[in-house]
């Protein structure tokens, strides 16, 4: 079972499980690389929340950029928080949008109808 960061009860990937499990899911998934003492990451994490309440449908995950510099190294992740977007596995981009809950299923949306991307 993946672990769940208590500040944002979000399940997390690492660098162990984090390719296995995008593969295999279907749907839209967002992960977010955060860390701990990052105040901007516990605020998108309660944003996050709230989309997963509205969009249960979606598969939202945690990656701690600091215990999993692998996969921050791979994904360019160079500021926290950063979220991505994949769709039956597939990597679709970084999402840029504002940490607001309509904002995000907004551009989340927006980036399904465009085509899949390379994963960095």
């Amino acid at each position: 079972m993946t672990p769940i960061n208590k500040n944002t009860d979000l399940p997390r990937l690492d660098q162990f499980d984090f390719h296995h499990r995008m593969e295999t899911l279907t749907g839209t998934s967002l992960v977010m690389f955060s860390s701990p003492d990052c105040g901007g990451c516990r605020h998108l994490g309660q944003v996050l929340r709230a989309v997963r309440r509205q969009r249960p449908d979606w598969r939202i995950f945690e990656v701690d950029a600091q215990r999993d510099q692998a996969l921050t190294h791979e994904f360019e992740v160079f500021h926290l928080p950063t979220l991505f977007v994949f769709h039956d596995g597939a990597y679709h981009c970084e999402l840029r949008a504002e940490a607001r809950l309509t904002e995000i299923v907004t551009a989340t949306h927006r980036a399904l109808h465009r085509p899949a991307e390379e994963t960095p």
